[in-house]
């Protein structure tokens, strides 16, 4: 007689936009070891291009990138593409009217840099529930 075995439900995929690669490598281990599966990107067109925003269930996303687009251009193209992905808006300057306004607009959070790990991890798990 064959059993079904109960197939585990695969950990949600974080993906992680930042044109800082030790905030990628960081933000990457932190994830992991949390359990979640995680793919990191250098820049805005690179998620893009890849085609993870099909696969994505929450994006870490820096809102400044020195080239190419913002994190908030990203956020409007997908969007524009029909794909809405919990964001959580990461950033090393922003004040708390700017931080308002995102939130307003439908980010699950934004995140001061430096954050605490806890900090991530709340906002993305909480992202996911959205």
């Amino acid at each position: 007689m064959i059993h079904d075995a109960a197939v585990p439900n695969p950990p949600a995929l974080i993906s992680v936009v930042d044109d800082d690669e030790s905030v990628r490598d960081g933000l990457a281990l932190l994830l992991g070891a949390s359990g979640f599966s995680v793919d990191t990107f250098a820049s805005a067109e690179a998620f893009i291009e890849s085609g993870a925003d099909e696969r994505t269930d929450c994006l870490i996303l820096d809102i400044a990138m020195p080239r190419g687009m913002s994190g908030p251009d990203l956020e409007r193209e997908l969007l524009g593409r029909g794909r809405v992905i919990p964001i959580v808006f990461i950033t090393a300057h922003a004040d708390e009217l700017e931080r308002s306004a995102y939130l307003a607009h439908g980010a699950s959070a934004l995140l001061l840099k430096p954050f605490s790990e806890d900090a991530l991890l709340r906002a993305v798990r909480s992202a996911l529930r959205r």
